[in-house]
């Protein structure tokens, strides 16, 4: 998968009622399910059994068990709401009839209001950056083995980060990350629909990471076990250009008690904040 097409086709799902709908996984280079995959798809199966006009505006999501990427994934939505201005589902993706992830989400219909929002962070053009394979190829023969892995996979999103930490240098890092990416090849306008999905699955990358910078000295992938617990969604603008770069501004409040919080804007390359993003997620160091 390495297009915005085939990513669209992997969170699109098999309709098997009214309200049931079935997807399948593609690994991301873990042995579960990634969490922004089941995410993507719970909004797609949500998005399904709600009016066109209405577009999803938050998303919470929980995080309940791992998922096997060898087995379907199932997603029945409650139809919770249908007001005059918003819309309310409740999606539970299952596995074997055992629920390993629940989503709440609102939907509403355009509507006039004050506008404000907070500025972008003045950081380097993504043209004048590195992406995460030219990283791998310029130094996949020093890497950490884990770490070159990770880097070397093919994706339907390239990510520029405007700072390119050392793996082997153990020091404790800022508790922040900006993160340029773009959908590979997007060829046509899309959906907001489509979009949104897209959004939600390209959120849960970078998140936890950085939730490790303020304890980077120690704490690595080879020696935490890692999860995303929850995660919500905000979406505020739509992009002028789906094609287009967005930034990830990411800062981590808190860690303790084997969590890290972390908390996410995106914005466009032009300065529009299009979505807000906050997740928690499991930082347990592993014994060896």
């Amino acid at each position: 998968m390495k297009t915005a097409k085939e990513l669209i086709e992997h969170i699109e799902l098999k309709q098997l009622d009214k309200t049931v709908f079935e997807g399948k996984s593609i690994t991301v280079g873990s042995r579960t399910v990634f969490g922004g995959q089941v995410l993507a798809q719970a909004l797609n199966a949500a998005y399904r059994t709600v009016p066109e006009e209405r577009f999803c505006h938050s998303a919470h999501a929980y995080f309940i068990l791992p998922g096997n990427l060898q087995k379907p994934i199932q997603y029945k939505v409650q139809l919770v709401r249908d007001g005059g201005s918003f819309t309310t589902r409740y999606v539970s993706a299952e596995q074997e009839g055992q629920a390993i992830f629940v989503l709440a989400a609102s939907f509403q219909i355009k509507e006039e209001g004050y506008e404000f929002q907070e500025e972008m962070p003045e950081v380097p053009n993504p043209d004048t950056l590195f992406s995460w394979e030219e990283i791998y190829e310029q130094a996949k023969d020093f890497l950490p083995e884990s770490f070159a892995r990770f880097l070397s996979l093919e994706r339907p999103i390239t990510f520029k980060p405007t700072v390119i930490h050392n793996p082997l240098e153990k020091v404790d890092l800022p508790p922040v990350q900006d993160v340029w990416f773009k959908f590979n090849d997007v060829k046509e306008k899309l959906s907001i629909q489509h979009f949104h999905e897209m959004l939600a699955y390209a959120s849960d990358y970078n998140v936890l990471i950085t939730a490790l910078q303020p304890h980077a000295s120690t704490a690595h992938f080879g020696n935490m076990l890692l999860a995303s617990l929850d995660h919500a969604m905000w979406f505020h603008h739509e992009p002028a250009d789906y094609s287009g770069w967005f930034l990830y501004h990411i800062e981590v409040p808190n860690t303790s008690n084997a969590r890290g919080l972390t908390s996410g804007k995106i914005f466009s390359q032009d300065g529009k904040l299009i979505a807000s993003v906050a997740q928690e997620g499991l930082m347990r160091k592993l014994i060896k």
